[in-house]
């Protein structure tokens, strides 16, 4: 079976609290990037076997979130082994949400092999038990996502035949070093509401829990948000913990002008 994992990206992220369990309640818009993809192959084996191509990976292979996908379902559900190919586009450590999707790929490409015929809740469930935002990619459309990520309720973005401009350095930002300085608070207006306004109201209303702190120790983040801004983007913030910045174009022109500011940086555009 072959398929393909798109990513996402967060319009807006707020941290809300610190949780009991440790984690944090958030509230976020995550939107699908359809046309930034990780490619896999899926089919049984005797053996559960992962080979990967493509962009390095950030972590062990026996740590990677495509087998702790194919393990949670097989202690659940029983499904067998299978041989996984995975071919990385997504770049790592950017906020993307590419392991995520990757994972969420894997859960619903063996419900189909092995004819599982789990309905979306169960799909949510596991998805959820993997990650904070894995759980978005079994609906793969746009939603606000709160609680950990999990609790998803669907968002209209009005965002027909803009163009989406994607850019990350070579430098990433973890996920722990993001959590680490960034300060829990209720905002004045929720996301909720915010998001219902006209996209060029968005800036400086629409924010990133994580910016303030993450662009301090990482400048150059900064520097391509202003440089988003600049070329004529209505909107341009940072995805999820980082290091992705993207903007949101009302000018096909201006998104096909845009060049970084400095190079060695990933670039990826889209029309919504």
């Amino acid at each position: 079976m072959k398929l393909q994992a798109n990513c996402k990206i967060n319009i807006g992220l707020d941290v809300l609290r610190r949780r009991a369990d440790g984690y944090h309640d958030l509230s976020t818009v995550m939107m699908p990037v359809r046309e930034l993809c990780d490619d896999l192959e899926i089919e049984p084996a005797d053996t559960l076997r992962m080979e990967t191509a493509g962009l390095e990976f950030d972590c062990p292979p026996s740590e990677n979130l495509c087998l702790r996908a194919w393990r949670l379902m097989h202690e659940r559900y029983g499904v067998a082994p299978v041989h996984i190919l995975l071919r990385k586009r997504i770049p790592f450590g950017a906020g993307l949400g590419g392991g995520s999707s990757d994972a969420t790929a894997v859960l619903l490409a063996l419900d189909e092999l092995f004819g599982l015929h789990l309905d979306e809740s169960a799909l949510i469930d596991c998805a959820s038990a993997l990650g904070s935002d894995t759980a978005f990619f079994v609906r793969n459309t746009p939603q606000l996502c709160t609680g950990r990520g999990e609790v998803m309720t669907p968002v209209h973005l009005p965002l027909a035949g803009d163009v989406l401009v994607v850019v990350k350095p070579s430098e990433s930002v973890s996920t722990r070093e993001a959590y680490a300085g960034v300060r829990p608070a209720e905002p004045d207006v929720p996301l909720a509401e915010l998001i219902r306004q006209p996209v060029g109201s968005w800036q400086g209303r629409v924010k990133n829990d994580f910016e303030p702190h993450v662009f301090a120790v990482h400048p150059r983040l900064a520097e391509l948000k202003q440089s988003l801004l600049e070329a004529g983007a209505c909107y341009a913030a940072m995805s999820g913990s980082g290091a992705a910045i993207f903007g949101i174009f009302d000018d096909a022109g201006r998104a096909e002008a845009y060049l970084p500011p400095f190079e060695g940086v990933f670039l990826h555009r889209e029309v919504l």
